[in-house]
């Protein structure tokens, strides 16, 4: 079927960006108003059509738009096309939903900031980019948005590039996500160059005619991009500093959207990874690795944002997971996407609550008994809390159950290892998100008397509330009646639940809570029960002083690609000096030097000019008697 107004989805908020650019500082008292209504009409849009599709049978609910041809090129042919099905309009309601009451929240937040307008006209063009990523009907489409969502990342992580570490955090997550994003570029030429097509039809029609090892290989390029992207596994270094932005950005960027386009890619292309087993293994083994290394990153961090950006790549670490266990966890992959997208912004939202009350203080040590002061953000932050760590009846309890579930019934050695170290990643993240909590709204107050804590106004805990509640219905909304899974089975391959079992879903769900209430008991006795100092306690294990280090994520790029590139640099520009210029230089010489000997010929007596003449005659006579031998 086709639809005429999925171009709207996107043209709203690209409108509104433009406008608030274009405008400069006559938009200032109006444009953080434009923006969140614009972003607000997306939502409208999307919810329209999420209706139209209910109302039709599963095989009539995607719908299509051709907006122009785009190229062709011989037999290359990509039109400029939209799509809306099941998987995608999931996406289209979590950006738009999530990002209007993200915006609605920055209207307070960034109130006292010079530049709102800019804030919020890069916010609509973020969520346009977003859009554009899921809705594209093809790799190429995909690939415009991919590449907007990193400008927009870029622009929003500097958005006060006036402090030096802000821009250097820009760039790093800038430069990071190139180099995912080269792996999607090296995809999709390898996906023409196989197969003839870079649309989503096209490559899935012609997947089963194609070798493994050009799946295998188009495969890993799209994990390469996905990384990047989704901040995992070797590409993960840059999110812990993204937190440079401001809050309403980390809430929106790396924690309800961007970061989960990678999941969302994975997930697309599971006719890819379905035919390639070797690369939908190394999706499940990165995903793994991921959701540990998060989870022991965030129990040594003291910046609370910086703790929550930890706990995003463990979750995404979780979704990647669950879409490497192939079609038994391609569903609870996104389950957990959108369940995450409630919890997680909500999280991000109540530590800006906290920071706004305490000004803009981010060391949870300085923190402390702050739930007398901010009721409705410790209410609303708990139940955000309640949801990650897996306890019922909130949300994550049903997707992060679910997913150690298929994990341990992927079968073999294989099942049993990405099932332990999921169940471990769930005890670890008991543990450092009961810290965040008790550091932050437990125990006696730890900040000096300048302080003046108080509770948010309504246009920013308002859209807390609602991101709490559906950190605490969605879980269930989803997995009543398999509700999700049956939604997307046009999309993605599944199989039958609980085939292959060896362990229940009971079983699960009890080591899962045993080891819950183990990490939350060891954060109350090692938190609560003891004094926390406020300042950084020196004499730790070494273990504390690498994940404080974020596990030496940083001194390995420095030390393999950093100081490398530096060395390669220099030795280019000695090259340059020494051949290029040295060459250019040594013409010049040459040149000067053989004037400077031709001038000293030229003397200005008429009988040196009379000899060069009767010279040169000779010469010629010579020359004229030779050839006519």
């Amino acid at each position: 079927m086709t639809s005429n107004s999925l171009v709207y989805l996107i043209a709203l908020p690209l409108f509104g960006s433009a406008v608030l650019l274009l405008a400069g500082r006559r938009s200032d008292r109006w444009g953080h108003l434009l923006a969140t209504a614009l972003s607000a009409g997306s939502f409208g849009i999307g919810l329209m059509q999420f209706s139209q599709m209910l109302s039709r049978s599963n095989e009539q609910r995607a719908v299509s738009q051709k907006l122009f041809s785009w190229i062709s090129v011989g037999s290359f042919e990509v039109d400029a096309g939209l799509m809306l099905d099941q998987l995608s309009i999931c996406f289209v309601l979590l950006i738009t939903g999530v990002g209007t009451l993200i915006h609605i929240y920055s209207i307070a937040y960034m109130s006292h900031d010079h530049d709102r307008r800019r804030f919020f006209a890069f916010l609509n063009f973020f969520i346009a980019a977003m859009l554009l990523l899921v809705l594209g009907d093809s790799y190429l489409n995909l690939y415009v948005g991919w590449e907007g969502v990193g400008l927009a990342s870029y622009l929003l992580i500097g958005f006060w590039n006036q402090k030096p570490t802000y821009a250097t955090a820009a760039k790093k997550a800038f430069i990071a996500n190139r180099v995912g994003d080269m792996g999607l570029s090296l995809a999709i030429m390898i996906a023409f160059a196989t197969l003839g097509t870079v649309s989503f039809a096209g490559v899935k029609e012609h997947a089963s005619q194609a070798s493994t090892g050009a799946l295998t290989a188009i495969g890993i390029m799209l994990l390469v991009a996905a990384t990047g992207k989704s901040a995992q596994f070797p590409l993960q270094s840059w999110l812990g500093d993204a937190m440079a932005g401001p809050t309403p950005v980390s809430a929106l960027i790396h924690a309800a959207t961007m970061v989960t386009a990678g999941v969302y890619l994975i997930t697309r292309s599971n006719f890819i990874f379905d035919a390639a087993p070797t690369a939908q293994l190394c999706v499940a083994i990165i995903g793994a690795i991921t959701l540990l290394f998060g989870a022991v990153i965030g129990m040594a961090k003291d910046d609370i944002k910086k703790a929550l950006a930890a706990s995003t790549m463990s979750q995404i670490g979780y979704m990647v997971l669950g879409a490497g266990l192939g079609p038994a966890g391609y569903a609870f992959a996104i389950m957990h996407l959108l369940t995450h997208g409630f919890f997680k912004a909500g999280m991000f939202l109540g530590a800006g609550s906290v920071m706004h009350g305490m000004d803009d203080e981010v060391n949870m040590r300085r923190y402390g008994g702050l739930s007398k002061f901010m009721p409705i953000t410790f209410a609303t932050f708990g139940l955000g809390y309640l949801a990650i760590i897996g306890v019922p009846p909130f949300a994550g309890f049903y997707s992060k159950d679910k997913i150690i579930e298929v994990a341990f019934n992927a079968g073999g050695i294989k099942g049993i290892t990405l099932g332990v170290a999921a169940l471990l990643g769930a005890a670890i993240t008991a543990f450092y998100m009961t810290r965040v909590v008790i550091l932050t709204f437990a125990g006696s107050k730890r900040w000096d008397d300048k302080a003046h804590p108080h509770e948010s106004p309504f246009l920013m805990w308002g859209p807390m509330a609602l991101l709490a509640l559906g950190s605490v219905t969605s879980g269930f909304l989803f997995t009543h009646g398999d509700a999700l899974r049956n939604w997307l089975a046009p999309v993605v391959e599944q199989i039958p639940a609980h085939e292959g079992e060896l362990l229940s879903p009971m079983i699960v769900s009890i080591l899962a809570l045993v080891l819950v209430v183990l990490g939350v008991s060891l954060a109350v006795i090692k938190y609560f029960l003891n004094e926390v100092p406020e300042t950084v306690p020196e004499n730790v294990t070494i273990f504390t002083k690498l994940a404080r280090r974020d596990l030496l994520q940083d001194a390995f790029n420095e030390a393999a690609f950093m100081r490398p590139g530096q060395s390669l640099t220099r030795a280019l520009v000695k090259t340059d000096v020494a051949v290029i210029d040295g060459a250019v230089r040594g013409i010049a010489r040459l040149a000067s030097g053989s004037g400077k000997a031709l001038r000293t010929t030229q003397t200005g007596f008429v009988r040196s000019y009379a000899m060069w003449i009767l010279l040169g005659a000779i010469a010629l006579i010579a020359a004229i008697w030779m050839v006519t031998l």
